[in-house]
């Protein structure tokens, strides 16, 4: 018996017994479908995660900022020094560290100030002091005009970008370019008495840009949408009142290139400032991603394991319905070896029966798992309430390991009764009633 007839005649003994195939394959469905239902939600947690990394510049950057204190044992410890970050650090950083880049400063402030426009709106904002590196550094395309330029840094102006939530609240459907923003804020001061005082002043700023939209950070709620980008001289003179500079923000080329560039970094920290690093504490986007993904992870083989228990039953199903089979026809298997059939025509017979049911049940189970995996994400999205998509994300190699695990199924526990049934002597299989 070659192989293709040996197909046709497992398929044929499927189709003689569909109700009781399809309730046999039925564990093989479940099993399946709940595998790329939980695996679909997972990598779709994980694109999340990923995208939202891609909001903040992406996983290729670290921060540097400077820390007031150390933990030494179970004790935060003031660390006691006069060093701090200023610009010619990001200058330095830029200069002479090969894995790095693109090198971007900040001065940020996520509470918000009151911003007022020439038409009357206002807003609260947060601002970020920057320099003309962040918008590449960011790959953050405009909307519309300029973004802050060398020459505003050099010179200190008096102008402004926009992210795109902060512009239509201040001007609506109304081009802000070339409009002016007021910012009030209160000054506080020693009069000649020695008196602390304060007094409100407003300064005004020109709109010479605004953003794309950017979305809003999931890990620290944030978005950069609703900020005021300032030329970072600029914030240093009318915010801050010094020279140094809160964070500087280091892009190395790749991912990979993160725990080098850090090194180098840290290098050029020590040479300018006498040798001393400790501080400035650094911040690996990378390392925050790889936690998320951990949990994620943790969470589809808990999932999947609960899932691959439904696969166990289909495989035992499809044992017990092959042996029930092999009972049920020994006369006909009788009669096949007595008309010279090879006992591994038998074995192939009953073993291309169960790797069939198994393989359709994998198909089905496929397209099932699909569609609840849209469902789910669906469902999640009205759930968690904090994206506006979760995809469900479903690769071809997943598609393909199910296909070669419910044929793997199939072999596994159809071994057996397709070895029992090649095994039968012609003579007592003919006796059989």
């Amino acid at each position: 018996m070659g192989l293709i007839e040996g197909i046709s005649i497992g398929i044929a003994a499927i189709r003689a017994n569909k109700m009781r195939s399809l309730l046999t394959m039925l564990g093989i469905i479940i099993g399946i479908a709940s595998v790329l239902a939980m695996i679909a939600i997972g990598d779709g947690a994980k694109e999340i995660v990923l995208q939202d990394a891609q909001k903040l510049g992406g996983a290729n950057q670290f921060t540097l900022y400077r820390r007031s204190t150390k933990k030494l044992g179970r004790h935060n410890i003031r660390i006691r020094t006069k060093e701090y970050l200023n610009y010619d650090d990001v200058l330095a950083i830029k200069s002479e560290c090969s894995s790095v880049n693109d090198v971007t400063p900040r001065i940020r402030d996520w509470k918000g100030l009151l911003v007022q426009s020439d038409i009357g709106a206002e807003t609260r904002a947060g601002y970020n002091g920057v320099d003309a590196s962040f918008k590449t550094a960011m790959d953050w395309k405009l909307q519309a005009g300029r973004f802050i330029t060398d020459e505003d840094v050099k010179n200190a102006t008096q102008i402004c970008v926009l992210g795109d939530e902060a512009a239509t609240d201040l001007f609506g459907n109304i081009s802000p370019l070339g409009k002016e923003i007021k910012i009030a804020r209160r000054v506080r001061y020693y009069d000649h008495r020695g008196k602390r005082r304060s007094r409100r002043i407003t300064d005004r700023f020109t709109v010479v840009g605004t953003m794309m939209p950017r979305g809003r950070s999931l890990r620290f709620g944030w978005s950069f949408d609703t900020m005021v980008f300032f030329p970072i001289t600029t914030t240093q003179e009318r915010f801050t009142g010094d020279d140094r500079i809160q964070e500087i923000i280091v892009y190395a080329n790749t991912v990979e290139d993160v725990p080098n560039a850090v090194r180098e970094v840290k290098e050029v920290i020590r040479k300018r400032h006498n040798g001393e690093d400790n501080f400035v504490k650094i911040y690996e986007m990378r390392k925050g991603i790889r936690e998320l993904e951990k949990i994620s992870k943790m969470i589809k083989i808990a999932l999947g394991s609960i899932a691959g228990f439904s696969l166990l039953v289909g495989g035992i199903g499809i044992m017990n319905m092959m042996l029930v089979a092999v009972t049920e026809r020994t006369r006909e298997i009788g009669l096949r070896k007595a008309l010279g059939a090879k006992p591994f025509d038998i074995m192939l017979q009953f073993l291309i029966e169960s790797v069939g049911m198994c393989a359709v049940g994998g198909i089905i189970g496929i397209c099932i798992g699909m569609l609840v995996g849209e469902g789910l994400s669906v469902l999640a999205v009205k759930i968690a309430e904090v994206v506006p998509e979760w995809p469900a994300v479903i690769s071809g190699h997943w598609i393909a390991i199910s296909v070669l695990f419910s044929a793997a199924i199939g072999i596994s526990f159809g071994l057996y009764p397709a070895i029992k049934a090649a095994m039968l002597s012609p003579m007592e299989a003919l006796r059989k009633e």
